[in-house]
């Protein structure tokens, strides 16, 4: 268990020098998909971990992270679909 929690130590930390990176290259402040993928999934990760080290603190604390990040995913996921509809829509009406 304390590798599964220095992997999902590993991956929450992922995000921040992808995040780095991707604003580096475009020279302005960016947040990657990528970067809510890691937050998640790291997020979730370290919430098992907090939950098998039963750290009422560290639980609350991933817990509610974790429904920040799901919820931007599920907002990026929407905003996709909502272009790819209008995109279609676009497409039939020539």
């Amino acid at each position: 268990m304390l590798t599964f929690g220095f992997v999902a130590q590993a991956l929450f930390a992922a995000r921040f020098i992808v995040q780095w990176v991707k604003s580096e290259i475009g020279r302005k402040s960016v947040v990657p998909v990528a970067f809510w993928y890691f937050s998640a999934a790291g997020g979730l990760m370290m919430l098992v971990y907090a939950i098998w080290r039963k750290d009422p603190v560290f639980i609350v604390g991933q817990s509610t992270g974790l429904v920040v990040y799901l919820r931007n995913l599920h907002l990026i996921h929407r905003e996709k679909r909502v272009a790819l509809a209008a995109a279609k829509d676009q497409a039939g009406d020539d």
